[in-house]
């Protein structure tokens, strides 16, 4: 086996002469279980047989067969590492799934460097079209047919998981998907540019190099404008945000996190841009990227999980087509 490294993506991973690609992080698989554990089952269900691409359901075990919220979660990684599979982020969807009293289906998508963006993208498109094929009630999962309530979906994610969640919103609303989507969780969401946002904004060079490279070198070598690619750079670049596809949008940020000020900025973004929908903004002055991730028990962790369960709930009550088991 070749052991000659041609590039080296710190803390992710490194890739070989050969075109090995080793990860550094974010390996380790949980498998889903049918056992009520945590009170939530789960299974796994390939959604594209062409890239062998699955969801992990995620479903609350007592729901006596109700209609239940649907929440579509994208996780984070820097569209490198991760997947719906890992103890991260099986773990928190899980909780998810628990504490909202919701189906939650996490999606798995190609990564880079063996897949560049935007394989990453659409994939994650894909999926929701997958899952809102079981709108009418006789798409080929049974989970969703029985048990997701298309009135009240949402979309979530961290990272670039956020920046993807966004994207979906924005492609949602072009193609006028229905249902149409309740909301969006933008959790300390991967924006970045050439340029900061602002005079708070990340002004070191050499850190604000470092996420270019990642961006430019890994993750998206073919974007024509590097991180000015409009994929990436949500907050600074002209693209219209009017056309959002959702009704309220969660913002999550973190104030020790170099996303800090991009997640803010899309925040005032949105709400000047005449899209016409809530926008909601949380701050964890105090916190890192990530950090209900890493420490999951904190108190600032618990904090924003009820933040994030009460935006999937709130408003449950005044459905009348929806049965309310919360």
């Amino acid at each position: 086996m070749e052991t000659e490294i041609v590039s080296e993506f710190l803390p992710f991973g490194r890739i070989y002469k050969d075109g090995r690609v080793e990860r550094l992080t974010g390996t380790e698989i949980i498998p889903p279980s049918l056992d009520a554990t945590n009170d939530v089952v789960s299974k796994d269900v390939v959604y594209s047989t062409e890239h062998n691409l699955s969801v992990r359901l995620f479903l609350p075990h007592n729901n006596n067969n109700n209609k239940l919220p649907l929440l579509i979660y994208i996780h984070g990684g820097a569209w490198i590492i991760e997947s719906p599979f890992s103890p991260l982020y099986h773990n928190h969807v899980a909780e998810l799934a628990k504490s909202a009293n919701c189906l939650a289906v996490s999606v798995q998508y190609r990564r880079a460097p063996e897949h560049p963006i935007p394989a990453a993208y659409e994939d994650s498109w894909s999926a929701i079209e997958w899952i809102f094929s079981h709108a009418g009630g006789s798409g080929p999962e049974e989970w969703i047919n029985q048990h997701a309530y298309f009135e009240r979906v949402f979309i979530g994610g961290d990272s670039a998981g956020a920046n993807m969640s966004h994207h979906m919103a924005m492609r949602a609303g072009r193609e006028k998907l229905e249902p149409r989507i309740k909301g969006v969780v933008i959790v300390h969401p991967a924006f970045w540019g050439t340029d900061p946002v602002d005079e708070l904004d990340v002004q070191d060079a050499e850190t604000r190099r470092g996420i270019a490279q990642v961006w430019e070198e890994i993750a998206s070598p073919n974007s024509v404008n590097g991180t000015d690619d409009p994929l990436f750079n949500v907050v600074g670049s002209g693209s219209d945000f009017s056309g959002l596809g959702c009704e309220k949008v969660l913002v999550a940020v973190a104030g020790k996190d170099v996303f800090v000020r991009q997640g803010l900025g899309y925040a005032e973004k949105l709400k000047k841009s005449g899209w016409g929908g809530d926008v909601e903004v949380v701050v964890e002055e105090e916190e890192g990227h990530v950090f209900h991730l890493q420490n999951p028990d904190s108190e600032s962790a618990l904090r924003f999980l009820d933040r994030f369960v009460e935006f999937i709930t709130d408003g449950s009550n005044g459905d009348d087509d929806f049965v309310n088991v919360l």
